[in-house]
């Protein structure tokens, strides 16, 4: 049963394994929202994210009642981490299930914390499906990633050690996919101090919870597709759903770009690398979506940091582009000696900086005597772009710009 007991209990359990991750106060982030922010860094957890409070309280309660045959888990990253370190930790087999399409750096990972790992399936759901089958023909324990009252039990220490340390929270605001994190943090808030708001926020690209809270119905969505991988759930649980009805207070959704602001205002403001479904409640906060009083107290949990490298680099590339420090183009020029030169003495006469360059002068679209320059300039913002176009056009360049 899901109760502040449990909760409280898996707190015991956690002592000594888990991160008693930093709650700090935000001063920039305070500043653009007008709320006092807080975060709780959960990115700074071991294995990267809070899901292994979770896997190690249910892990725990398995080997108290001495089932110690092993456990089987479907998940493409955090969960498998936690259940893998948790399984490590007391010594018991586990095997988990994966998408085929997983990134090798992630199935290594999760090798090298002593699981067995199996590819199967071209999803997540499909990995699911074939994780529950086996652990019943091997007659192992399934650990789910939510649906379960000791993963959520585990989840809701967050809370516990939030509001510990600030108890007059106004609102803690929670990343919500498949509902673990927010329904062990509801039942733990709610018991502890029922006037401090909960409120989740959801990706766009996965809207199952969302829907389902707007409906008070469980729903499903044909696809999930987010760069907050986290939280990317395309069936909502009944079973969280229903903890999410009694004890969360608003529901709210963002979007694709919110998202990669959120993350790229998490690394060079507050110099915290958070992956996306950690930084949907920043998102929500910068972006206008959490409707409290002016100054209200509010937490913010950062859910994980296990961020693609290959995604943080296109998060970064896109950002620098939509906040103008970054301008690509494509400008004509005349093929002959020094037009290279003139066009390039033009950009460091307006103080523009190039991190990139390409020439052809073979492309089929080019008339002939023409060549094409691509470039990528290092901008410092609208103005500056402005005064780049300007230039450009005053001395007879023609130009389209990329994105």
């Amino acid at each position: 049963m899901l109760d502040l007991k449990s909760i409280e209990q898996a707190g015991k359990r956690l002592e000594g394994v888990t991160h008693r991750t930093p709650f700090s106060y935000a001063p920039l982030l305070s500043e653009i929202s007008g709320y006092r922010v807080y975060l709780k860094k959960e990115n700074l957890q071991r294995t990267g994210a809070f899901k292994l409070r979770g896997a190690f309280n249910k892990i725990a309660s398995l080997v108290e009642e001495d089932k110690r045959g092993g456990v089987v888990a479907a998940s493409a990253g955090n969960h498998a981490q936690g259940v893998a370190f948790s399984a490590k930790y007391f010594e018991i087999e586990a095997t988990i299930v994966m998408p085929d399409s997983t990134p090798l750096t992630k199935v290594q990972g999760v090798r090298e914390l002593g699981a067995n790992v199996i590819l199967h399936g071209a999803n997540y759901d499909e990995a699911y499906a074939y994780a529950t089958t086996y652990a019943k023909e091997h007659k192992k324990e399934f650990v789910h990633p939510f649906t379960d009252d000791e993963v959520m039990s585990g989840q809701g220490t967050v809370a516990l050690e939030m509001i510990e340390e600030q108890g007059d929270l106004d609102a803690i605001v929670v990343p919500v996919g498949g509902g673990g994190l927010i329904s062990g943090v509801g039942v733990a808030t709610k018991s502890l101090n029922p006037n401090i708001k909960i409120i989740g926020v959801a990706s766009r690209g996965a809207l199952a919870m969302k829907n389902s809270f707007d409906s008070k119905h469980a729903e499903s969505t044909k696809s999930v597709r987010t760069i907050a991988d986290g939280i990317a759930v395309r069936d909502a649980s009944p079973i969280t759903l229903a903890y999410i009805l009694k004890y969360v207070d608003a529901l709210e959704s963002v979007c694709e770009d919110e998202i990669s602001a959120g993350i790229l205002f998490l690394l060079e403001k507050q110099k915290l690398l958070v992956e996306g479904a950690g930084a949907v409640g920043i998102a929500g906060l910068i972006h206008g979506k959490i409707e409290l009083p002016k100054g209200s107290k509010v937490g913010v949990i950062l859910s994980g940091g296990n961020i693609d490298v290959t995604m943080l680099s296109l998060i970064i590339e896109k950002g620098l582009v939509k906040s103008s420090r970054k301008m690509k183009l494509s400008v004509i020029l005349v093929d002959k000696p020094g037009a290279l030169m003139k066009f390039t003495e033009l950009l460091r006469d307006v103080d523009a900086n190039i991190v990139q360059i390409g020439y052809d002068r073979t492309s089929i679209a080019l008339e002939f005597g023409d060549a094409v320059v691509s470039v990528d300039l290092e901008t410092k913002g609208i103005e500056h772009q402005d005064e780049v176009r300007s230039a450009l056009s005053e001395n007879g360049f023609k130009f389209k710009e990329l994105q």
